[in-house]
């Protein structure tokens, strides 16, 4: 989409002082690309607290159903790669699923041309390559062989197969040498165990010593991390709720601990750790400041980091907007509330955090680029520029966390002096001689000169 322009923009932009995308209007709505503001003369000395960044971050992303594939417009597709190249130093292809089709139909006959496609993507567009090893052939789950049920795309291989689905994830990396690193499986999908109310983490992990074992063998060099259980919520009175690990936020279910807790006693061997989760509470909402839902992934991360000496991925993230605002693509409250997950995840030392569908959706979540199967996607959307900003520099890991003392606002700020701002908030923050900062603006200082 085009951005617009103002007086105020110019102004601020002459000034070299913090310059915030778009013009200011009190009657604009709180969400969407008219919701773009100006202002300047922010003073980020006084009144605000900095910390470090606790170690450095990758940002990346997870290609899901749709992503600048070969069928879709080829403008819209440029569009959208040409901002793919600035977007992640990680890119990460599931074998299959999301995107790419059965690699292996029947035992012995391959299908790559899906997944070769995925990979061209990721190799053209300068990225690093990481493998989801999700989800398995049906005939490795009790289906026919040469056919796929996609309704059964979540059930888990059967234990016999388990080998033979980790021979598929070694052939893979063999492959492609540009794989770096394999995930195994991806929510612990298709391994809840009704009957004990819990997860089968000992069927887990038996998956992922076979994988992890036969990665190894035919790769060294490749690092492969687990076991990626989704870090659910719970409001603090739930039967299931940790005692061990909860906030403001919530609790994470005790059941999920206790995933991590025998994976970490029981697995083959791993390079890192991947989790994932969302900001509000199981079928729920967030309320209040973006920045303080997001305290969950500083509080979850601090807890992993504190268990384990592995580095912490997060695969994926959900950063919701409180009621009243709309989650969108396009959405300028979820970009702000995707901001506000990124700085919690600098502050607590994040190794890595992948979006998931960097391409717009219908998913309530924010993108890079709006939706390249339409003849005038792969354009840019509120989140981009300031995603674009933080990549190279989170990765460098010298970025300042700033918050503001009295006002819903925080903060990016690199060595050099340039800073990207992000109000928190579904209201305006006044700021001295100029416009007020708009509900969920994001704007950029320049280097200090």
């Amino acid at each position: 989409m085009r951005l617009r322009r103002c007086l105020p923009v110019l102004a601020a932009l002459a000034a070299g002082l913090l310059v915030l995308t778009g013009c200011s209007s009190t009657t604009l709505p709180a969400t969407g690309p008219d919701t773009d503001r100006s202002a300047a003369g922010l003073d980020l000395g006084q009144g605000w607290d900095w910390t470090p960044q606790g170690a450095p971050l990758d940002l990346g992303v997870t290609h899901t159903q749709d992503s600048l594939d070969d069928h879709d417009p080829a403008e819209a597709n440029a569009r959208g790669e040409a901002i793919l190249k600035d977007s992640a130093v990680w890119q990460n292809v599931h074998l299959m699923g999301f995107g790419t089709l059965n690699p292996e139909p029947a035992p012995g006959r391959y299908d790559w041309s899906t997944l070769d496609a995925r990979m061209d993507l990721a190799k053209r567009s300068g990225a690093r390559t990481v493998l989801t090893a999700c989800c398995s052939p049906d005939w490795m789950k009790g289906g026919v062989a040469g056919q796929t049920d996609w309704d059964k795309l979540e059930v888990a291989p059967l234990p016999q197969d388990f080998q033979a689905y980790a021979d598929l994830v070694a052939q893979t990396v063999q492959r492609y040498p540009q794989i770096e690193r394999v995930v195994v499986w991806n929510e612990l999908k298709g391994f809840f165990d009704m009957t004990k109310n819990r997860w089968d983490y000992e069927g887990y992990t038996a998956l992922y010593n076979a994988v992890y074992t036969a990665v190894k063998a035919v790769r060294p060099d490749v690092q492969v991390g687990g076991p990626y259980p989704v870090m659910i919520s719970l409001p603090a009175d739930d039967p299931n709720a940790s005692d061990a690990l909860k906030g403001s936020w919530g609790a994470v279910d005790q059941r999920i601990l206790d995933v991590l807790k025998y994976w970490e006693a029981n697995k083959a061997g791993a390079d890192f750790l991947a989790v994932d989760g969302g900001t509000a509470q199981r079928d729920g909402t967030i309320s209040g400041r973006l920045d303080d839902a997001a305290l969950k992934f500083s509080d979850v991360t601090r807890y992993l980091r504190n268990t384990s000496p592995l580095p912490v991925w997060w695969t994926e993230f959900y950063s919701e907007v409180p009621d009243g605002a709309t989650g969108a693509a396009d959405s300028q409250a979820s970009a702000a509330s995707t901001l506000a997950s990124l700085a919690a995840f600098a502050r607590s030392g994040v190794s890595v955090a992948l979006l998931w569908g960097p391409q717009g959706s219908s998913l309530p979540y924010s993108a890079l680029w709006t939706d390249a199967t339409e003849a005038d996607g792969g354009q840019p959307t509120p989140l981009t520029r300031a995603w674009e900003w933080l990549v190279p520099r989170l990765a460098q890991g010298n970025v300042e966390l700033g918050t503001a003392q009295d006002a819903p606002l925080i903060a990016f700020r690199a060595p050099d002096g340039s800073a990207v701002v992000v109000n928190v908030s579904d209201k305006e923050v006044p700021v001295a001689g100029q416009q007020p900062l708009a509900p969920y603006a994001i704007g950029f200082r320049t280097a200090a000169t």
